[in-house]
């Protein structure tokens, strides 16, 4: 049986013309024993590429350019070490664009000729598979691969096709010693650019040992979609040999595209074949000979045997059933949703295929990995991770990538303070007698922490509250719900801090508690003070679904506190020291499995001072000094986070009137100052903001008919703690009377 291929041929003038020659193919024999361990491939930079490689002659290579084969070539690959068949008409052996490259097992199958190349096919389909790259020309889709040339050309037949369109013709017999050559001489992948009847059983029988060998074979679609639209509704009948049981899965069949993404008119379609059917493009194709630009389904098989070349010399642990499943996963969808008849599995690309595919996770663990999250910070961590965690995650098929994981950790929104501060329109009541003092806040709608049933939920106004009671003399014992325990230690002691609404030193963890208690005992001067405290860390996540189901998280936290406190003269001292345990979070923040997890335990030590000097002015000073240890997870080690917070006051009572108050403050709020999250093995992901939040905050408050008149204006400087973040300047009056 004898097979032919038409080819269209298109130069540099407008004019197209016919010209016959034989196809070409790539075959491959038994892969290489894998590594046990293979070495790690670095993935597509996600970064603009290199201009090594982004040259003038690859721009020029618009085969290479439409498969995205860049990122191929930063990620390494050259197709270095991968040995390429190609059965057609040989090679034209005078091109230094094969030169040193091509494969000692390379022979004239049909006679003894040698290799040279008659009609041109074979150069040009080579070409456009491997082509070197040194700046002239183009260069293939795998630039250092070897060329095994299996030339099978019927002697004669190219040049007796000169200017008919009957083309080089290829025996089955002769075309099936090319692909027994190709499994010995160890190729990876065989291209065969040629089309006609269907295999013979000698050319069957040589196919089934090729892909028994793990050999993937690429033949090309045909180009009857003008001159035979019937049975171009499914590739040329040599290529339908994908569907047969000897392919065992490894045989592709190639459609040809124009630079569109669009299936070229001449091209059969994927019809039967859909499910090994691959496009690349086949329509004004640019090779190795000069002002020539080529035509066919011939020029879109290399394209994609060439892919084969590019990722079996990167992950050579890949066997040829996972390389094929690799390029269909990734290819671009076409026409129809999925799968379709006309462009069969789609077009292939390169920058997927090169990139971690399927089920992800930590070399040597079952730790799932994420390539878009991985956690979301909190305000104390403001800016920070956004570069700096390089690891090695493995893919569905065994491919191990280096990836930065910091890009997939949210920020905290940078949200402005103020509005919440203002939102409520709250009333506060105090009542109590000698022993008792009861205290509610007051609101038209109760916070959904109060934990209250629907109906309830529509009659109830208390949004917080607290109970003391005197023990005895010197000791007071304190409740509350949805108070913290700091509130209520403040409330026992003597303390009392101006109205400020944005400047304050706690921020940073966002607490929604839920109860707490504080228990006050005073010893001569010194008031010593034990509190408890759970609730709520509040994070803004991304949800499943899209940002509509973005929305605040809980996670549920506890503290407990010691601290001690008095007067001497004018000065007034204390000191607290809190241990923080948060269940899923880490100060605030949470992190998936991939970076072990959430759960962390604080250390928080408080100092204040405060000074009068004088009957209406006040000064004082907080302090926060913070240490949070991460545990250590399946996959991180244990490491601590110190942080920092402090403010600086100054309060002047009966300034303008009696009874009046200003008040500045300067505050800086709470802030990773150093440390972050290691990777048992990796690099370690700062949590430390770049941003350094400083907030100034005035606040003057006077009576005013019959009620207060209270004034706020603030400057936040880098808000919540991003480097970038413009300024944020507020002002904020408010009027309120009791009745």
């Amino acid at each position: 049986m004898r097979l032919r291929h038409v080819l269209l041929v298109g130069g540099v003038l407008p004019m197209t013309f016919l010209a016959g020659c034989g196809d070409s193919g790539s075959s491959v024999a038994s892969t290489p024993t894998p590594p046990s361990t293979p070495t790690a491939s670095p993935p597509p930079s996600p970064t603009p590429v290199s201009s090594t490689y982004d040259t003038a002659e690859y721009r020029r290579s618009n085969a290479a350019v439409q498969a995205q084969a860049l990122s191929a070539y930063v990620a390494g690959a050259s197709g270095q070490g991968v040995t390429a068949a190609v059965i057609d008409s040989g090679i034209d052996l005078s091109s230094s664009e094969f030169s040193g490259r091509i494969s000692s097992f390379s022979a004239d199958l049909a006679g003894n000729r040698g290799l040279q190349d008659e009609g041109g096919h074979g150069t040009a389909v080579s070409g456009v598979l491997l082509a070197a790259r040194n700046d002239s020309g183009i260069h293939g889709i795998a630039p250092s691969a070897t060329l095994l040339v299996a030339r099978t050309d019927t002697p004669g037949s190219c040049a007796n096709a000169s200017g008919s369109s009957d083309g080089c013709s290829h025996d089955d017999n002769v075309i099936a010693r090319g692909v027994d050559l190709a499994v010995t001489a160890g190729a990876r992948v065989i291209n065969i650019s040629l089309g006609g009847s269907p295999a013979n059983s000698t050319l069957r029988a040589a196919i089934g040992r090729a892909t028994s060998a793990g050999i993937i074979i690429v033949i090309s679609a045909g180009n009857e979609g003008v001159t035979n639209p019937s049975a171009a509704a499914n590739p040329d009948l040599l290529a339908q040999i994908a569907i047969d049981p000897v392919a065992h899965g490894l045989v592709l069949v190639a459609g040809a595209t124009n630079s569109a993404l669009t299936l070229a008119d001449f091209s059969n379609k994927a019809g039967n074949s859909a499910n090994y059917y691959l496009t690349a493009l086949g329509e004004g194709v640019r090779t190795v000979q000069p002002g020539v630009i080529y035509s066919g389904t011939s020029f879109s098989a290399p394209v994609i045997a060439g892919a084969v070349a590019l990722i079996a010399q990167a992950f050579p642990q890949m066997t040829g059933a996972q390389i094929v499943d690799l390029l269909a996963r990734t290819a671009t969808d076409l026409g129809a949703t999925g799968t379709d008849t006309t462009y069969g599995r789609g077009e292939v690309n390169l920058a997927k295929a090169f990139a971690p595919q399927g089920s992800l996770a930590l070399p040597g663990s079952a730790v799932a990995v994420s390539l878009t999250s991985n956690g979301t910070l909190s305000a104390a961590m403001g800016d920070a991770g956004q570069t700096g965690m390089s690891v090695s995650i493995r893919d569905m098929y065994a491919r191990d990538f280096t990836v930065d994981l910091a890009p997939t950790l949210a920020h905290a929104p940078r949200a402005a303070p103020l509005a919440p501060a203002l939102a409520n329109s709250t009333r506060y009541l105090r009542a109590g007698g000698a022993t008792t003092t009861l205290a509610l806040s007051i609101a038209d709608q109760a916070p959904q922490q109060l934990l209250l049933s629907r109906n309830e939920l529509g009659n109830a106004r208390a949004l917080a509250g607290s109970l003391a009671t005197r023990i005895n003399r010197d000791t007071t014992l304190a409740l509350g719900f949805a108070t913290g325990s700091q509130s209520l230690d403040r409330d026992l002691s003597t303390d009392r801090t101006p109205a400020f609404l944005v400047a304050d030193e706690k921020r940073g963890l966002e607490t929604a508690p839920q109860g707490a208690f504080a228990l006050r005992h005073t010893l001569s001067s010194v008031g010593l003070t034990f509190a408890a405290e759970t609730g709520d860390m509040r994070l803004w996540e991304r949800g499943d679904v899209g940002p509509r189901s973005d929305r605040y998280r809980r996670y549920g936290y506890g503290t407990v506190t010691l601290g001690a406190d008095g007067q001497a003269g004018p000065f007034a001292l204390g000191g607290r020291l809190t241990r923080m345990t948060e269940r899923e979070t880490v100060l605030g923040a949470r992190f998936l499995s991939a970076l072990g997890g959430g759960g962390a335990t604080s250390w928080f030590a408080d100092a204040h001072i405060g000074l009068t000097p004088a009957a209406h002015l006040r000064l004082g000073a907080d302090f926060r000094r913070g240490w949070t240890a991460i545990p250590t997870g399946p996959a991180r080690s244990a490491s601590v986070l110190a942080t920092q917070a402090l403010s600086l006051d100054v309060t002047r009572t009966s300034l303008f009137t009696q009874g009046d108050s200003l008040a500045l403050r300067w505050a800086e709020p709470l802030r990773v100052t150093s440390g972050g999250i290691t990777l048992t093995g990796f690099d370690t992901l700062s949590l430390a903001p770049l941003g350094h939040e400083r907030d100034l905050e005035a606040v003057y408050i006077r009576a005013l008919g019959p009620g207060w008149l209270t004034v706020n204006s603030y400057w936040r400087q880098q808000p919540n703690n991003f480097a970038a973040a413009p300024d944020d300047i507020g002002l904020a009056a408010r009027y309120s009377f009791g009745f």
